[in-house]
């Protein structure tokens, strides 16, 4: 019975012999199928031993063969393995000892290349000297891999895991030797890569946790701004406006987009401005600083710090600082003695800034009561305008209620984060987190003041054929949606025919594209289409949208997430072992004085709006869960104090902010398919922008 070893896809195999013609033979496998080869392929014939024994024997010996020596044995020009045998075993090499010499050439390419038809090449010498020199290393490097993949299993962080910490979590090179140690250690060990650092200590952070997940997605170039010349403008060439204005802002704001004016008519009409920084008088289409902004977005707020959109050079050359004349897009809103509008007009000019306003400063003084008073009595600056503007803020307010159908609630609370020492590093930090009740006079004033100027603006870009973003909302109750695009459409919750984000120009990449718009309007009218940046139909708008969208909603859920963290940093920092709340829905439950709402364990069956106690565990400030359970069901079942209305409409799950972190991040870590592992994931002002008609930090 003859027999042959045949090589099939750069593999050797053994059959036996059924039928052979002159170029082809029909063999059996050992599996019992048959299968035609060509002659060629067959590199042994041999009658006994059986095949499985020859391969056995074969195996066995090869590995006893020294490479070194096979390759000293080797001629210098091609060979076939049968010469080879002959030479290290003897000229009687027999069919074991050439299969043997067959399988040793066959797995050392490093050593001898295959030329076909069993024929080899030794390598030449500087060659062989490479590939020993590359399989050491290769070796080496696994017995690393090996090494940090045991210390890993044992609690402890090897250097280079360390080195490479937060890339590893977020941004893996997967055939990196880090990589590889962190999956065969997840493989050995059945748990996720989140458990396994931190069980051995790599994650000292938590803060420097959740702030590197978020700059490796979304800036793994850093947060700097390139060198590049900032552009030139020549505000000389600007009128400049006879208007006395103000800007109303918190004290930790240095993006100052906006400020007001009034001036009263001896019949008792009102002339408002709304004067708009104006970076697109410098920021051309498609220049360098205008992609920079592209790129970006959006500023990004957390507390204690933000990245914005633009460099401190070029925001601080168009903020609306106090005491300078600043170019702007001012737009002229007449009204007459019954705050009902008349008109309006835009213009493109300096506007010389007589205050800056602060919020946290002037809140407890400008009262309802306080502007209703004695203008004599009044000891706060631009007291007069600030009583004309509530008026007229009133006014609108009443008009888009009507619109709306029903009256905007302006019960709730906003929460000013203050983050102090972060500098000196995470545990030196300290948070304070200051409650604001919504629906302040200056808050009112400034709302309105922005919802008109947006409104008006898109509706005059629409007449004009101009294209802008534009933010719509329509639907009831869940079905309520808010999109985002180039056409004008009603805001259903702002009450609104059409609402076009143009009001913050330094800090948003949509408002600065609609200004450009806006600027375009107000010099060419109805000839501003042909000079206009984007022209109707322009398939850049339409990707900016989406870009922008998207931007802009994880930057707000990483807002989110950072003020759940401080405010989780808060509780552990003020001893806050329980707190009363009232319930939402399926069990979460929002606690009184904090921007915080849990899941609390015992709230699940508990009517919307009891009152609670719950009692806090120890907080997890990586996946920013905080346990907690009812400890109390409270004789007070009032209802619980109504969340701010977005004029976006809101649901609870997004007062939820961080909640929904934790579940998300299960789902994202380096995870080894082997064993599906997952690791996790996860300012200076918080709340809705209300005159920005979004759930988005005010400019700080």
């Amino acid at each position: 019975m003859s027999y042959v070893v045949f090589e099939e896809a750069g593999k050797l195999a053994t059959a036996r012999v059924m039928s052979q013609a002159d170029a082809s033979m029909q063999l059996e496998l050992p599996s019992g199928k048959r299968q035609k080869i060509k002659s060629q392929q067959a590199l042994l014939r041999f009658e006994s031993p059986d095949p499985d024994a020859l391969m056995q024997w074969a195996q066995a010996q090869q590995e006893d063969i020294e490479l070194d020596l096979l390759w000293e044995f080797a001629p210098e020009d091609e060979f076939g393995f049968e010469q080879l045998a002959a030479e290290y075993y003897g000229a009687a090499a027999d069919a074991r000892q050439q299969a043997a010499v067959l399988l040793r050439l066959h797995a050392a390419p490093h050593y001898f290349s295959r030329r076909g038809k069993g024929r080899f090449r030794k390598a030449a010498p500087d060659v062989l000297q490479a590939a020993l020199a590359g399989i050491a290393r290769r070796q080496e490097l696994e017995r690393r891999i090996d090494a940090d993949a045991q210390e890993l299993e044992q609690g402890r962080c090897p250097p280079a895991i360390a080195e490479r910490l937060y890339t590893l979590l977020f941004k893996p090179d997967k055939n990196g030797p880090e990589y590889k140690a962190l999956a065969l250690a997840m493989r050995r060990s059945g748990k996720g890569a989140l458990q396994l650092l931190r069980e051995a200590g790599a994650i000292a952070s938590p803060w420097r946790f959740h702030m590197q997940r978020f700059l490796l997605e979304y800036f793994p170039r850093g947060t700097g701004f390139a060198d590049a010349a900032l552009p030139r403008l020549a505000p000389d060439e600007l009128p400049l406006a006879d208007v006395r204005a103000f800007s109303i802002d918190d004290s930790a704001t240095t993006e100052i987009d906006d400020a007001l004016s009034v001036r009263a008519g001896d019949d008792g009409s009102l002339r408002v401005g709304i004067h708009i920084a104006a970076p697109a008088l410098a920021l051309e289409r498609d220049s360098a600083w205008d992609l920079a902004a592209r790129q970006r977005m959006s500023t990004v707020y957390m507390p204690g710090d933000k990245i914005t959109m633009l460099p401190d050079e070029l925001v601080q050359a168009f903020t609306l600082a106090e005491g300078a004349s600043v170019p702007a897009v001012s737009l002229y809103v007449d009204f007459d003695a019954q705050c009902r509008m008349l008109g309006f007009e835009t213009r493109v000019e300096r506007v010389p800034i007589c205050a800056n306003l602060r919020h946290d400063l002037l809140d407890e003084s400008v009262t309802e009561e306080a502007l209703g008073a004695d203008p004599a009595s009044r000891d706060y600056p631009c007291a007069a305008e600030l009583a004309q503007l509530w008026r007229v803020a009133q006014q609108l307010k009443a008009g888009r209620e009507q619109v709306r159908g029903r009256p905007e609630r302006n019960a709730g609370v906003d929460y000013t984060f203050r983050v102090h020492g972060l500098d000196l590093g995470e545990g030196a930090a300290r948070v304070d987190i200051v409650p604001r009740r919504r629906g302040a006079p200056l808050d009112l004033i400034v709302a309105e003041m922005m919802i008109l100027a947006n409104s008006t603006w898109g509706g005059w870009l629409a007449e004009l054929g101009l294209p802008a973003i534009y933010r719509s909302q329509s639907g009831v109750g869940a079905n309520l949606r808010t999109r985002m695009g180039t056409r004008a459409a009603p805001h259903q919750g702002l009450g609104v025919a059409q609402y076009a984000w143009c009001t913050s120009p330094l800090r948003r990449y949509a408002d600065l594209v609609n200004q450009g718009q806006i600027i375009a309007a107000a010099r060419h009218g109805r000839t501003a289409a042909l000079a206009a940046p984007y022209r109707p139909k322009d398939a850049q708008l339409f990707a900016v949208v989406g870009a922008f969208e998207e931007a802009y909603k994880a930057y707000a859920d990483f807002q989110r997430g950072m003020e759940r963290y401080w405010t989780l940093r808060y509780l552990q920092q003020q001893g806050i072992e329980q707190a009363d709340g009232a319930v939402l829905r399926e069990g979460l439950v929002r606690v009184d004085g904090l921007p915080l709402v849990l899941a609390a364990l015992g709230a699940q069956e508990l009517p919307r709006a009891t009152r609670v106690r719950v009692r806090f565990g120890t907080p997890d400030l990586i996946t920013l869960e905080q346990p907690c359970h009812v400890v109390q069901v409270l004789h007070d079942t009032a209802a619980a104090s109504e969340a701010p209305e977005s004029p976006e409409g809101e649901d609870e799950e997004a007062l939820a902010g961080g909640l929904q972190l934790a579940v998300d991040a299960q789902q994202e870590a380096p995870e080894d398919p082997a064993t599906a592992q997952p690791a996790t994931q996860p300012a200076q002002h918080t709340g809705s922008h209300l005159h920005d008609g979004a759930a988005a930090a005010p400019g700080n």
